[in-house]
């Protein structure tokens, strides 16, 4: 074994040959180009999924805060549908699909669903002939029943000559923009003509026969019931005339599909509809006229489109998706603003206080303490009473926002010079005579940098919060026709959201969502500009 291992070692010297003669051999692996501090910081956030999921839905929110309007070319921000007011979402390309159709789940009495499906049948009696059936209502485009379940009975123990009295509900859906149906309105003779020329060139009818004020007509006395336009007593039981000639109520049941109702249509001596009549006024064109209108197909004449609300209506009449456009942007332009202006003045406080220290820093933190004391809500509040009617309501936030929100920041910049104010490098700068000024703003301040950032970030959710919190309680005034905010939204929505939950939902899900996504997203800033962490594989 010895003489073998020997031989081994006794290779000749030509037997080896060079490999690369001649050429530079190097580590292909300490190559790499260096990574900058924010870029290996924007590596290491990708890697935080949750906050890059956070990131993309703010910026999905902020794009439909400024682009919602812009797309939203039919109805104008400041335009108010006052006869639409806590309507449903409904738009008519969707509506046949079964969603955003402007319905609400109800249970009917008898009475009641007649009168809803009677606003079909009237609608599709434009010309007052009085013969369209409860089917033909149905199937009007004009029907604000959605659709109707099969009817509960329920037995009341009492009797009507002898009769057990049933209660009969009937479970259904309905089209609360088309519940509306009929209304009285009063024209100028010039308006007319105008509604008249709009009908002919659309092909869409406006104008329905006017309804008789007799002994069947129950609204009589009262108010004007347009949607009564048929026969009924006291109780809005449809009658009939029978034959012998005497009108009479229905006995229930008589909702059914082949029930014809009988019109109150007030006629001429020809047996024609009346269509207008006058009440009073000046000259041909400035007459006034009362006439009864479809007001579905009315509100389209008076703005050009139907009545399409994304996200419905608010408790005004405003179109809720574009009130929510304008919450976002108010509420971002606040904290944005605020964290800009904290960032900046609690740089510069910081940086002075932890700089210099001693006495500086011992005067300054005594007023940083005073101010801390002083509680956010009494100083928004006085703010809101004696300078908003001055400045503004939004200035005056700012303003309460800013005396004492700068606190935070300072205190984390002051904490960051203490850090770095007795490193090597810092005294080597101020031995070659480096001033302080440029000590702290060239050498110390872009090492606090990161968690300046991060802290400004975290700083947005949280004025978001307190602004909405304001607004909702009523101390800042923000319920404009130009401008809104989230918490006055649902400030609105807070007495009538169980019969309206879209109200509250759609505000409470965009705020919920902001909030959320910038603590987030803060937190992944955290982690990202975190020195400690730089080079770390996760």
């Amino acid at each position: 074994m010895a003489e073998k291992k020997l031989d081994y070692m006794n290779i000749p010297a030509e037997k080896f040959e060079f490999v690369n003669h001649g050429e530079r051999i190097s580590d292909k692996a300490f190559e790499d180009k260096p990574i900058g501090y924010f870029k290996d910081a924007w590596i290491r956030f990708c890697k935080n999924k949750a906050s890059v999921v956070a990131l993309v839905i703010i910026v999905f929110v902020v794009l439909y805060a400024f682009l919602m309007p812009i797309f939203n070319t039919t109805v104008d921000p400041t335009f108010l549908a006052s006869y639409y007011d806590r309507m449903a979402p409904r738009h008519t390309a969707l509506r046949e699909y079964g969603i955003m159709d402007g319905g609400v789940n109800r249970n009917f009495s008898e009475v009641s669903l007649l009168t809803k499906v009677g606003i079909g049948v009237g609608a599709a009696d434009y010309e007052g002939k009085g013969d369209k059936s409860v089917k033909d209502g149905l199937e009007s485009e004009y029907q604000p029943m959605l659709n109707v379940g099969n009817v509960i009975e329920k037995a009341t123990g009492r009797r009507n000559k002898g009769k057990e009295i049933i209660d009969r509900t009937y479970p259904g859906r309905i089209d609360t923009y088309l519940e509306l149906g009929f209304m009285y309105q009063s024209i100028q003779q010039s308006e007319l003509k105008n509604i008249q020329a709009w009908e002919e060139e659309t092909g869409l009818k406006v104008l329905y026969p006017l309804v008789e004020a007799n002994e069947y007509n129950p609204a009589v006395g009262t108010t004007e019931e347009a949607n009564i336009w048929y026969k009924a007593n006291k109780s809005y039981v449809p009658m009939i005339t029978g034959d012998n000639g005497k009108v009479k109520a229905l006995e229930s049941p008589f909702y059914s599909a082949d029930l014809v109702i009988e019109d109150n249509y007030k006629r001429d001596g020809e047996g024609n509809p009346i269509y207008w009549e006058y009440t009073g006024g000046g000259s041909h064109e400035t007459a006034q006229l009362k006439i009864r209108v479809l007001y579905y197909n009315y509100y389209y004449y008076q703005n050009g489109h139907e009545p399409n609300y994304l996200f419905g209506t608010d408790s005004q009449g405003y179109d809720l998706s574009l009130r929510m456009a304008d919450g976002i942007k108010l509420s971002l332009l606040v904290a944005v603003c605020v964290s800009v202006i904290n960032f900046i003045i609690g740089a510069m406080w910081g940086a002075v206080s932890g700089y210099y220290g001693g006495t500086t820093d011992i005067v300054m933190q005594r007023i940083t303490d005073i101010l801390g004391g002083v509680p956010f809500m009494v100083v928004a509040t006085l703010f809101q009473i004696h300078l908003a009617t001055k400045v503004g309501a939004i200035p005056s936030l700012l303003f309460a926002f800013v005396v004492t929100g700068w606190l935070g920041t300072a205190a984390r910049v002051r904490t960051q010079f203490y850090r770095f104010k007795n490193q090597e490098y810092i005294m080597a700068a101020r031995t070659l005579g480096a001033r302080d000024r440029r000590i702290i703003w060239k050498h110390i301040f872009p090492n606090s940098l990161g968690t300046l950032i991060t802290s400004s970030a975290l700083v947005i959710p949280g004025v978001i919060n307190q602004e909405s919190m304001l607004s909702y309680l009523g101390i800042v005034k923000l319920g404009t026709s130009d401008a809104t905010s989230l918490g006055t939204l649902l400030s609105d929505a807070s007495k009538i959201w169980t019969d309206h939950p879209h109200l509250m939902i759609f505000p409470a899900l965009v705020l919920s969502l902001l909030m959320i996504c910038f603590n987030l997203f803060g937190n992944g800033l955290r982690d990202a500009f975190n020195p400690s962490l730089r080079g770390v594989e996760e």
